[in-house]
């Protein structure tokens, strides 16, 4: 710690009444603004100095203002060591390495924390939480960076690491320090995008003149003013909670106080607790959030709406959406976004075998996670076991009595809606603020003393829940015949003629984009970009799965509410479209290939839409060396079927080499997949109609 520093804290603290490490946690925050705007003034030709300031920044607060010598140790430890599991093991089991080692290493802390009992002492527990959250994420990144796209996801290709970052870009990205002592997190593909100022690239098809402001050569937007507002709304969240919490602390509610009111006035003391406990967080958030926006890393594109900058990339909390929620998924979707998302990434969706629905055990799985995450508190454990049965409760209730407040076909609200939302959002708080006591008094006597003193009232409505929404009793099944009574009688009598005019109807939209040299004995000789040989047999097959997603329904009790004919023949269409040839319709796009294999060349075509040209086959490329792959894309600025290919502006968004670590060429690898390539689309291209190519170098 820097001499003399912790005096002012210490006399500020004194006359407020806090400690001087809680007053020097809320300074960093603070602090972070200005720091933020030198960091972003920083030049964007030399990243490593960007780092070597957010270095520094983050060593002076854990060093100069806490002393947490031990703390930085820890940080170090683990995030080395996932480094070094991340390139050293390469196996499908890496991830989970580097989960179990980071997870146990901040386990220890957790315990050490835990056994100190002292909340008003800043240690180490809540940066590594942050970090924790960054590093399994970087673990899983890594993995799917040695997987062919294939086999990822659109998510998992965006946020895939192909090489490891230098040890000084890692650095930085774990001790960002707008984002240190309490979040948001994010995955290392938005540091790396963000150090290297590719992330403020404008979208192809983005008029220049419209792109956001900026100051002299940088090309980080200015955020001055979104930054001053998160800011500002943080530091009035805080003054609330300064007030409130004198008002609501916790040791009244242990005590005989508490007792001196009424059931109905209790549970409303109770709602409050967690109310006063839930200003504090959306406080310090806000300003980190509006420290991040400042430092440029907020930023996430332009709205098409408003054609300004959006600077929510890393909102992690959404305050009103908390407190009007009307259900359970409302309430915790609303909460420590980030976490969310990485729960659901890196947890949720992995712990799911592929080709599988997540259910109600990777649910709890998930909450288990994030109370494991947060400490051994007992607390921890009762709240989010509990939330995981209240989500599924809350399932139940959506599928089974929503319906009845909707019309017939589930897609407008009756009049006696709003009477149904109003006591969904009561309930739905009432039954929170029984939830997050024990997050918030943590121990399990205090818990079972303040829950006792409600008389338990959340959970004898779980259990009642659970019997009524089980099939043992006949509260499931008169729901059911309730539902059923509002049905038509022959929803699902017409499918097949439904089916079979919308697979004519696909037809003709797709024979009208071909080529006008094209003729009909063609078309119906083969496949025409993906059109099936025999509608008929798709007809049939759809008609089959349609029916099977009826019978679905009726089994799991959702009836036909909400269930669109149409909208699910058009589903199914879609799903045959990428079943590639033979479909019905395996690549989408407008294609003159035909012209060119037909009336040239005298053969088939391949699958694959597109132009010709003279000096090429698209159809059959196989290289005898080896180079890079490069994919462009080229705005069409309207119908793609009316551009002149020689006016297309072509803008490179991808380029593969050699691998260093394999010593493997892009064309190699194009090779090995059996002439398969992925291409994937930024998620910053603005809507509107693309032509994409590659370019393949030998």
């Amino acid at each position: 710690m820097l001499p003399y520093i912790n005096a002012p804290f210490e006399y500020v603290g004194g006359a407020l009444g806090t400690s001087a490490d809680e007053l020097k946690l809320v300074f960093t925050f603070y602090l972070s603004f200005p720091l933020a705007a030198v960091l972003k003034r920083i030049p964007d030709k030399a990243p490593w100095q960007k780092n070597l300031f957010i270095i520094a920044v983050s060593l002076f607060y854990l060093v100069g203002l806490f002393d947490l010598w031990s703390g930085l140790f820890s940080l170090a430890f683990s995030a080395y060591g996932a480094y070094f599991i991340a390139s050293k093991i390469d196996s499908p089991l890496m991830p989970w390495f580097g989960f179990v080692f980071l997870m146990g290493h901040m386990s220890v802390s957790h315990i050490a924390r835990q056994r100190m009992n002292d909340p008003s002492v800043t240690d180490i527990t809540g940066a590594q939480m942050v970090m924790v959250m960054k590093l399994t994420a970087f673990c899983w990144n890594v993995q799917d960076g040695r997987l062919p796209d294939s086999e990822l996801s659109d998510f998992q290709k965006e946020h895939a690491v192909r090489t490891l970052p230098s040890l000084l870009d890692y650095t930085g990205y774990f001790l960002f320090f707008p984002s240190l002592m309490a979040g948001p997190a994010f995955d290392y593909c938005d540091y790396s995008r963000y150090i290297s100022t590719t992330m403020f690239t404008l979208p192809p098809g983005v008029d220049p003149s419209k792109a956001p402001p900026t100051r002299k050569k940088r090309k980080i937007p200015r955020s001055g003013t979104p930054a001053t507002i998160k800011g500002i709304i943080g530091s009035l969240w805080i003054f609330a909670f300064l007030k409130f919490s004198g008002w609501y602390p916790t040791s009244f509610y242990l005590s005989e106080s508490y007792l001196e009111y009424g059931l109905l006035r209790r549970i409303w003391l109770l709602y409050m607790l967690g109310l006063t406990a839930r200003m504090k967080y959306y406080g310090v958030w806000s300003l980190s959030e509006g420290g991040c926006i400042l430092a440029g890393i907020g930023y996430n594109g332009i709205d098409p709406t408003t054609g300004r900058a959006k600077w929510d990339r890393l909102t992690n909390i959404k305050p009103m959406e908390v407190e009007l929620a009307q259900n359970t998924r409302a309430f915790l979707g609303g909460w420590n976004l980030n976490t969310n998302n990485w729960l659901r990434n890196y947890m949720y969706l992995r712990v799911t075998p592929k080709g599988k629905k997540p259910g109600f055990r990777a649910t709890l799985a998930t909450f288990v996670t994030s109370a494991f995450w947060h400490g051994f508190f007992p607390g921890y454990y009762l709240a989010f076991v509990l939330a995981s049965l209240l989500q599924t409760i809350a399932k139940n209730a959506r599928r089974l009595i929503r319906p009845l407040f909707m019309t017939p076909d589930g897609k407008q609200p009756l009049p006696s809606k709003r009477y149904y939302d109003i006591f969904t959002w009561f309930l739905t708080q009432t039954i929170f603020a029984f939830t997050v006591a024990p997050f918030i008094l943590l121990t399990f006597t205090d818990t079972m003393l303040v829950w006792s003193r409600v008389y338990f009232f959340a959970l004898v409505g779980v259990v009642l829940s659970f019997a009524a929404f089980s099939r043992s009793l006949p509260v499931r099944a008169h729901l059911q015949k309730m539902q059923a009574a509002r049905q038509p009688s022959a929803a699902a009598e017409n499918i097949e003629q439904v089916a079979k005019e919308e697979v004519e109807a696909d037809l003709r939209r797709r024979q009208s984009v071909l080529s006008t040299s094209s003729n009909a004995s063609s078309i119906r000789k083969a496949p025409t970009l993906g059109i099936a040989d025999d509608p008929e047999a798709e007809v049939d097959e759809i008609v089959r799965e349609v029916r099977q997603e009826i019978e679905e329904r009726r089994r799991r009790g959702s009836m036909m509410q909400g269930f669109d004919l149409k909208t699910a023949v058009r589903e199914k269409i879609n799903e045959f479209q990428k079943k590639g040839p033979g479909a019905l319709g395996g690549v989408g796009g407008l294609g003159k290939i035909d012209y060119y294999y037909q009336k040239i060349n005298t053969g088939s075509f391949p699958n694959v839409a597109g132009w010709y040209a003279e000096n090429l086959d698209i159809g059959f490329v196989a290289p005898d060396a080896y180079g890079p792959i490069l994919g462009y894309v080229a705005a069409c600025n309207g119908d793609c079927s009316k551009v002149v290919k020689t006016n297309l502006k072509w803008v490179k968004i991808q380029a593969e080499g050699i691998d260093y670590a394999s010593q493997v060429w892009a064309s190699q690898k194009l090779i090995d997949q059996g002439g398969k390539w992925t291409l994937p689309v930024p998620s910053w291209l603005a809507p509107g109609n693309y032509v994409f190519r590659h370019e393949i170098i030998a």
